[in-house]
């Protein structure tokens, strides 16, 4: 931290004074000879500051980064405003937690609040709480808002992304919860097995939207099978894609969940990342971590406080519904930046951009032998047959510095555009592929 200072060796004795001892050593009296390090550490000697940064710059040199990237599948490239860097680089806002003390922390409180007010928005749903650590683990709290007596089946989408999917099976595993997987047609949810599936035990139904294969699924139909079996309805959405598709409260969703990381934070090989949840007010009371509420003193400013702490684990422990205790603060706040930089027309450009990108670089891919697998509509991602062989083709492009679409099973691509992705980047990409195909 830049407000930190080290101690000279006059302040060190002196303090050692205050205390009554004399030398450092003092401080460890109590702890026996035998387990003390007597000898020195194998550290290697200090660098000078342009040292350091030489040093890490070769060890950065070792990653392999691509000038264009055409793979999303739960991470995307986006691009993020300089001033969201600028604004969550402040100090008071460098924290991964939650303050206990709130009557102190009033800024981090707010910006909490904030970001919950901007989730709310996102999705049109009532309630939403401080962020959970990822999407996938999102995902995997919200079945258990669900849970309750008589309603013990939980009903996912196959077509949801799989990494998504391994998580939400540990947690009901672990909580010996019945899970069933509705299976696809055609890319998309199989409605007739949907409705087959419907039992008056199900307590809940989670798909994907848009899906793992880029579809944009039939929300209103999906909502009215769900909610006619008694069921409660989760929407596992991209933030993104909410700029121009419907929110998940248009179509009756009871929870909304998803990935935040779109929203300004960058890919960082894997995280942190964070998870966004927002609910029915009915469900309020179940949404497991932290919630920020308004208030005003007893002046009447306004402020902002933790509330329904009660059903925290760290009271109710064994009584909980959920063990989420830290949120992920700064990126919650990094989303909150994000939203406030680009407004509501910048995330409808950011939308309507990775759509009408993916969409040209669908035609171009299909002019080259890369046929797509659904005709269903999609957003920003889609899946193509390859001419050639998948692996091998991904292994050329990463030499031109491209990272290809994501290789799946039976020699197909998911591929993704973002707004990042110009119309030479995907040019340059057809002319790549052009090739291979040929050779």
């Amino acid at each position: 931290m830049g407000t930190y200072i080290g101690t000279s060796s006059s302040e060190q004795q002196e303090m050692l004074k205050r205390c009554g001892l004399k030398k450092i050593s003092d401080l460890y009296a109590d702890i026996p000879e035998s387990v003390r390090l007597t000898e020195s550490l194998d550290v290697p000697p200090g660098l000078s500051e342009l040292e350091v940064h030489r040093t890490l710059q070769q060890i950065a040199g070792k990653n392999v980064l691509y000038h264009s990237l055409f793979r999303g599948a739960g991470a995307y490239n986006h691009y993020i405003p300089a001033i969201v860097k600028q604004v969550t680089s402040k100090e008071e806002f460098v924290t991964a937690y939650t303050p206990y003390q709130a009557e102190i922390s009033q800024g981090i409180l707010q910006s909490i609040f904030e970001y919950q007010t901007m989730i709310c928005a996102l999705t049109g749903l009532d309630v939403a709480n401080a962020s959970v650590y990822d999407g996938a683990t999102a995902a995997a709290e919200s079945i258990f808002m669900c849970l309750a007596r008589g309603k013990t089946t939980v009903l996912v989408a196959e077509t949801i992304n799989p990494e998504v999917l391994s998580v939400i099976k540990t947690y009901c595993f672990g909580r010996s919860v019945r899970l069933q997987m509705v299976p696809g047609n055609d890319g998309a949810v199989d409605l007739n097995q949907l409705k087959v599936m419907m039992r008056d035990d199900t307590a809940c139904f989670l798909f994907q939207q848009p899906n793992f294969f880029g579809i944009i699924e039939d929300g209103a139909a999906i909502a009215e099978i769900v909610h006619g079996g008694g069921a409660k309805l989760i929407v596992d959405c991209d933030p993104i894609s909410l700029g121009i598709l419907p929110a998940p409260s248009e179509y009756g969703a009871d929870i909304a969940v998803g990935e935040g990381q779109p929203l300004g934070l960058p890919l960082s090989f894997g995280g942190p990342y964070l998870g966004f949840m927002s609910a029915k007010q009915e469900l309020l009371r179940k949404l497991p971590g932290r919630i920020v509420g308004e208030t005003v003193d007893t002046e009447g400013r306004r402020g902002f406080v933790l509330t329904l702490q009660a059903r925290e684990q760290h009271i109710r422990r064994e009584k909980a519904l959920s063990n989420i205790c830290s949120n992920e603060a700064l990126c919650a706040l990094t989303a909150a930046v994000y939203l406030s930089a680009v407004g509501t027309d910048g995330l409808k450009t950011v939308a309507l951009q990775s759509m009408s990108k993916a969409a040209y670089l669908q035609k171009q891919l299909a002019d080259c032998g890369f046929v797509p697998v659904y005709t269903k509509p999609y957003f920003n991602e889609f899946v193509t047959s390859s001419p050639t062989d998948v692996q091998r083709l991904m292994d050329d492009l990463s030499k031109k510095g491209i990272l290809g679409g994501l290789p799946l099973a039976g020699n197909q691509i998911l591929w993704c555009c973002t707004e990042m992705n110009s119309k030479t980047d995907i040019d340059e990409l057809i002319s790549v592929l052009r090739d291979e195909v040929q050779r």
